[in-house]
C-alpha cells in the first residue's frame, strides 16, 4: 500500500516512523531525542529555532504516531494527487509551523498570567523546582498540527464527501466532521485541562494556518475546488 502513495506523503510517513525508531534506540543509550527536537517555549533554556520544524517529526508514543500517520495516509495522499507534491509539501509545513506558533503564543499567555510572578513551581509529587527547570519540561511533539491542517484541507476540498467515523453509526459529511472537531478542540483547550497532555490549540493552529493558505491560493487561482 505504501508503494501506491504519492512521493511526499510516503516519505513523510517514512521519516516519522524512522524518527520514532531513532527515539527508542536513543532512549536505550540515555539520550532524550524528544528533549532535543521537541518544541519548547521560547523562554526556556532548551528552546531552539529548529524545533519549529523538528517537533512535528517526533512523537510521544506508538499510539500517538499511529493515529497521526493513519490520518496522513488516509487524507494526505489524496490531497497530494490533487494539488501536486510541491504544493502539498508547502501546505504540510505551513500547517505544522503555524501550529507551533499558536502553541508558543498560548503557552506564553499561560506563563504570563499564571506563572511569571513565581520563581519556583510545585509539581504534583510535591517537589519544588525552579521556574527555568519547569519551563524546560514544556515540550510539544507530534505531527498533529500538520495533520489537523490536512483534515481541514480535505473538508474544504471535498466538503460533501461522506465519512464513516467510529463511534458515529452513520456517515457524516467531511465539512460537518471537521466542524465538530474544531468545536471539540476549542472547548477542550478552553477548559484548561492540562491533565490530558494534548496540545489542543496547536491542532487549531494547524487548521487556522491551513485555512488561511487555502484561501490565499484560491484567491490567486493556484488551486481549484471545492469538489462537491
Amino acid at each position: 500500500m505504501m508503494n501506491q502513495l504519492p512521493v511526499v506523503t510516503k516519505n513523510l510517513i517514512a521519516i516519522n516512523v524512522l524518527m520514532f525508531l531513532a527515539l527508542i534506540v536513543a532512549e536505550k543509550h540515555g539520550i532524550d531525542l524528544n528533549g532535543y527536537l521537541g518544541l519548547h517555549l521560547f523562554l526556556a533554556e532548551d528552546f531552539h529555532l529548529y524545533q519549529f520544524v523538528t517537533y512535528m517529526f517526533m512523537h510521544g508514543g506508538f499510539t500517538h504516531l499511529f493515529f497521526n500517520m493513519f490520518a496522513l495516509y488516509m487524507f494526505g495522499g489524496l490531497l497530494e494527487r490533487v494539488w501536486g507534491s510541491k504544493r502539498f509539501l508547502i501546505y504540510y509545513f505551513v500547517a505544522g509551523v503555524g501550529a507551533a506558533i499558536i502553541q508558543e503564543l498560548v503557552q506564553y499567555g499561560y506563563y504570563s498570567i499564571y506563572l511569571s510572578p513565581y520563581e519556583y513551581v510545585r509539581l504534583p509529587l510535591d517537589a519544588l523546582v525552579p521556574m527555568s527547570q519547569y519551563l524546560n519540561m514544556w515540550n510539544t511533539v507530534g505531527a498533529s498540527g500538520a495533520v489537523y491542517g490536512i483534515l481541514l484541507a480535505f473538508a474544504m476540498m471535498f466538503p460533501n464527501e461522506r465519512m464513516f467515523i467510529i463511534p458515529i453509526p452513520f456517515p457524516i459529511k467531511a465539512k460537518y466532521f471537521v466542524a465538530i472537531f474544531c468545536v471539540l478542540e476549542l472547548l477542550m483547550g478552553l477548559s484548561n485541562n492540562a491533565g490530558d497532555n494534548v496540545a489542543h490549540f496547536a491542532h487549531l493552529g494547524g487548521m487556522l494556518f491551513g485555512f488561511i493558505i487555502i484561501l490565499y491560493w484560491r484567491k490567486n487561482g493556484k488551486i481549484g475546488g471545492p469538489y462537491v
